[in-house]
């Protein structure tokens, strides 16, 4: 672990991993049954410092913003902390965000560069135009991809560029690497997150240089990192989430990362898993909710040991050993964030001894607000609140629910070009309104209930939480995917979108419904029991972190 920033800016993050951790391996990239592309943290540093240069040549200058639109690679990390080096502000982009979504962000942010991908070109076509119409300019379009030398061990020495519609090969200039790097501060923006959030549509969020590389370095409390440790990356880069805890947590302790050169579906990062044997993963819920119930809950149905109550303890500690097992068994953190866990997968991972650890989060708190050490935090909690950070119930005392505010190094800047957005944001004292519902016990653990704005109003006026009701509902194995909302009447209303071996039993299905409807509503109190289930064909469209966009819903 670096002892000490000196400041807490991406540049000399950068710049301390390098000399510190030199020759060992930060990052290489997986295709089947071999890494290619392979950067050691010397080689990361001195290529960082090149791309400043090339943008620099390109005539990017200290707060030009620079968008990053490509899948998770060694490259994007390199345009990430060479973007720092210049004192520009990296836009990072959903590689899942439509043409016109990308277009209007680029416009948006006046970007004076893109960095892409191949297989993500073609989607810059609307913004070139675009730009091109506003500032009678091209905008320069430079090929991720190419930065890699033939051999794949990150040598590349030049790099394709695409302007006014002509890719031409530059050389990425050697240069007197840290003379070469602009100074930076801590306060100064160093990344604008658009986010793809579950309410309403996306957000510009200015995060500083101390806000990420601050939430970078107190996220040690509860993720211990060592230059050992190997990580596979899943969640998108562009997500803070991933950026922090995935990418600069993990540099700050010279570990090394592995990304795939394909997206991270079961089939593709399973075999991936089990090949590099892991130490650490950050991941979404339903990553580990689709394992456990399709290769982990059926066996243990069956199991004989289980369905003994003096055996029972006994199958789910088996099953937890398979459970490590599939995930290579040498993982001794598994992050978990960006949604909650569902109930009967989070009883299940704490009866089977799994090391995962919750936290909770926004784009807005540079992600993370609270998170534990596996095996460390009561059932159904986020753990305790970060070190270092306020939060406060809006409101109420101990165990009572009310809006999180949110007060610390980590909190953003504020929204990008939306001042009133920023003031709503915030109460008159400076705290930040989250939007979620909690609570926090004595001992300073946090529990989320779920967005403010989903709450429901019962018929007396009872608080209705849609997000439990859907965890029960995830319980069933029918369930894809749930979302509770009130409807035309105020009864309480479940979409409800089957498995494809629900599906597949049409003859049944009205029973089995109902059937899961009175399951369910056996475990709510009356005021808050679901009246009907609606059976949805089409999937519900999500966030990256696998959220249901409820703002798109009835």
């Amino acid at each position: 672990m670096i002892a000490d920033l000196g400041t807490l800016t991406l540049t000399e993050l950068c710049d301390k991993a390098a000399d510190k951790f030199k020759k060992r391996v930060a990052f290489e990239v997986y295709r089947d049954d071999y890494t290619y592309n392979r950067f050691t943290y010397a080689e990361f540093f001195r290529m960082s410092v090149q791309f400043a240069a090339l943008l620099s040549s390109l005539g990017v200058r200290r707060g030009d913003r620079v968008m990053i639109l490509s899948e998770n690679s060694p490259e994007w990390v390199i345009a990430y902390f060479g973007i720092a080096h210049t004192a520009a502000v990296s836009v990072p982009v959903l590689s899942d965000f439509s043409e016109v979504q990308i277009a209007n962000i680029g416009v948006h942010t006046e970007v004076s560069a893109v960095c892409v991908s191949t297989k993500l070109f073609p989607k810059t076509s609307m913004l070139i135009k675009k730009m091109e119409e506003i500032t009678s300019t091209s905008v320069p379009l430079i090929h991720l991809d190419s930065i890699a030398a033939e051999d794949g061990e990150g040598n590349g020495e030049q790099i394709r560029v695409t302007l006014y519609g002509v890719t031409k090969t530059l050389p990425l200039v050697q240069t007197a690497a840290r003379a070469s790097v602009e100074d930076v501060s801590e306060n100064d923006l160093a990344s604008i997150i658009y986010t793809s959030g579950t309410l309403s549509t996306s957000k510009a969020v200015m995060l500083s240089h101390k806000n990420i590389v601050w939430t970078a370095h107190a996220s040690r409390s509860l993720m211990k990192v060592y230059p050992r440790d190997r990580l596979i990356s899943v969640i998108p880069l562009a997500h803070t989430y991933e950026c922090v805890l995935g990418l600069l947590a993990a540099v700050m302790s010279g570990a090394s990362i592995v990304y795939l050169d394909r997206p991270p579906s079961p089939s593709a990062l399973l075999p991936a898993i089990q090949a590099l044997r892991p130490t650490i993963m950050i991941a979404v819920p339903l990553f580990i909710e689709k394992i456990y119930r399709s290769q982990i809950a059926p066996r243990l149905q069956k199991s004989l040991l289980s369905r003994c109550p003096l055996t029972r303890s006994m199958a789910i500690k088996i099953a937890g050993r398979r459970l490590l097992g599939i995930f290579g068994g040498a993982l001794r953190f598994f992050g978990v964030g960006g949604a909650p866990l569902s109930e009967d997968v989070e009883i299940f991972l704490r009866k089977a001894q799994f090391p995962y650890s919750p936290g909770y989060g926004l784009t807005e708190t540079s992600p993370l607000v609270s998170g534990t050490a596996p095996y460390r935090f009561p059932m159904r909690s986020a753990g305790s609140v970060l070190t270092g950070v306020e939060v406060r119930i809006a409101g109420t005392g101990a165990d009572v629910i009310g809006e999180i505010h949110v007060r610390g190094p980590n909190v953003m800047l504020g929204y990008y070009k939306d001042e009133a957005k920023t003031r709503e944001a915030f109460t008159e004292d400076g705290w930040f309104k989250t939007g979620d519902l909690g609570f926090l016990d004595k001992k300073n653990h946090l529990f989320v209930r779920g967005r403010l704005k989903a709450l429901i109003l019962g018929p007396s006026g009872e608080n209705i939480y849609p997000e439990e009701i859907e965890s029960l509902l995830y319980t069933s194995d029918l369930v894809e995917d749930a979302l509770v909302c009130s409807g035309s009447r105020g009864e309480i209303v479940a979409l409800v979108r089957l498995n494809e071996k629900a599906q597949t039993a049409i003859a049944a299905l009205s029973d089995n419904i109902e059937e899961l409807k009175n399951a369910v509503n056996k475990r709510l109190a009356s005021f808050s029991r679901i009246n009907r289930i609606e059976i949805r064909r089409e999937p519900f469209e999500k966030t990256p972190t696998a959220k249901i966009k409820r703002f798109l819903y009835p």
